[in-house]
């Protein structure tokens, strides 16, 4: 499905990515984790299409197709769905017409028709059950004044209404007390199907504990340095991420 060759990225002449090589099929959920600074949310944010980076070397293919000839919109269409580690506040536009309005630029895109209020509103419904959410935020603006409980809840939820192929979380754990960790995780595990892939960016193994994934990553100095199953999460919560260094230093490395 997604399959990222080589990639070296920079941001204000800074280098980031230092060629990141990771392939995800259909079906898979892999954990890419690191400490702060080392290219995660970079990474995510360029196959989103954030254009503040520039990409100097290598390729990302979605489905087979260059994501670098897709706008930010097409890529959303395609089915590329990116969860913000802090999702924005846009005053005075409801979630419901937020979505109404996503999903149907979505069918615009492939050619069907708009969906119906009705259609909808059961979509909508059916959808909020996942995430728990209470029936009341549907009529808020887009994450005004929510707590970061609320944010992330509302995140899971656009991710159902939309219904990717492809989903990223950036640190969809980060802030949330053990209840509302618990309600998104299982939202995202209610969302697993063979038929998508989903990617969990994270510090920590304890979202590992609800999101199982297939497969860990360990982003490091802007490269995958360390890929395994989610035993390498426990041994990184374990030893720190000061082990991925001492052995990175070692001659054999």
């Amino acid at each position: 499905m997604l399959e990222i060759k080589d990639l070296c990225a920079s941001i204000k002449g800074k280098q980031i990515l230092k060629g990141v090589d990771i392939k995800i099929n259909k079906g898979e959920v892999h954990a890419i984790m690191g400490p702060n600074g080392n290219g995660k949310s970079t990474l995510a944010s360029i196959i989103a299409g954030k254009d503040i980076f520039d990409v100097t070397k290598g390729e990302i293919l979605f489905e087979g197709k260059n994501i670098f000839d897709l706008s930010v919109e097409a890529r959303a269409a395609e089915g590329i769905f990116l969860g913000f580690q802090y999702p924005v506040e846009i005053p005075g536009v409801s979630i419901k017409n937020f979505m109404m309005t996503a999903i149907n630029e979505q069918r615009k895109y492939k050619g069907l028709d708009p969906m119906n209020a009705i259609e909808f509103m059961k979509l909508m419904e059916a959808k909020k059950k996942i995430v728990e959410m209470p029936s009341n935020l549907a009529n808020r603006s887009v994450n005004e004044g929510f707590s970061g409980g609320e944010k992330k809840k509302n995140e899971i939820f656009q991710m159902a209404m939309l219904n990717p192929k492809l989903a990223i979380l950036d640190e969809t754990d980060s802030g949330l007390d053990i209840d509302a960790l618990r309600i998104v995780a299982e939202g995202v595990n209610n969302l697993r199907s063979p038929e998508n892939a989903i990617v969990v960016i994270t510090h920590y193994q304890r979202l590992l504990d609800y999101i199982v994934p297939d497969f860990v990553h360990v982003l490091y100095d802007g490269r995958i340095v360390k890929s395994g199953t989610k035993e390498l999460a426990l041994e990184l919560e374990k030893q720190g991420y000061e082990w991925i260094r001492k052995e990175l230093q070692t001659p054999n490395h």
